[in-house]
């Protein structure tokens, strides 16, 4: 029988006490926090790609929205001889068309809130309108709003 201060390894070349060589079975704490350091670092790489994109895609997608509004009241306009009072004419009759014969729905959905979930403003100033996104921040006649 072996004596109890030395251990047998088949891969180690000669039986050397335990207490001499240098075994580690666990990594240290200063590994654990360098690598929980590396994650966090990536991380937030990541969340910062991840959160730009989706905002530029947000705008991108509120000015594909603000052009084909801005189709659908030109073409309300052709058909009805005049500007819409509100977006919400495209798709559900208004009470105040002088002749509602004329009216035709042009939106086969109602008009969605903007990406942020606020509703488009639309103004109207004579020969001219104005559908404009109020962005993220909510607040209309900011630097972030879209206007067609």
């Amino acid at each position: 029988m072996p004596n109890s201060t030395y251990l047998y390894r088949p891969n180690v070349r000669f039986n050397t006490p335990v207490s001499a060589r240098h075994e580690r079975s666990a990594f240290t704490l200063i590994e654990v926090l360098l690598v929980l350091a590396i994650l966090v670092v990536v991380a937030g790489f990541v969340t910062f790609n991840v959160i730009g994109v989706a905002d530029e895609a947000n705008k991108k997608a509120a000015k594909v929205q603000i052009q084909n509004l801005s189709s659908f009241v030109n073409t309300y306009r052709l058909t009805v001889g005049s500007y819409p009072s509100t977006l919400d004419a495209l798709y559900t009759q208004p009470g105040d068309l002088q002749d509602a014969s004329r009216w035709s729905q042009i939106s086969s959905k109602p008009i969605p809130p903007d990406p942020w979930g606020h509703p488009y403003e639309f103004k109207i100033d004579g020969s001219k309108f104005e559908i404009r996104c109020i962005g993220p921040d909510g607040q209309s006649n900011s630097p972030d709003d879209l206007v067609n």
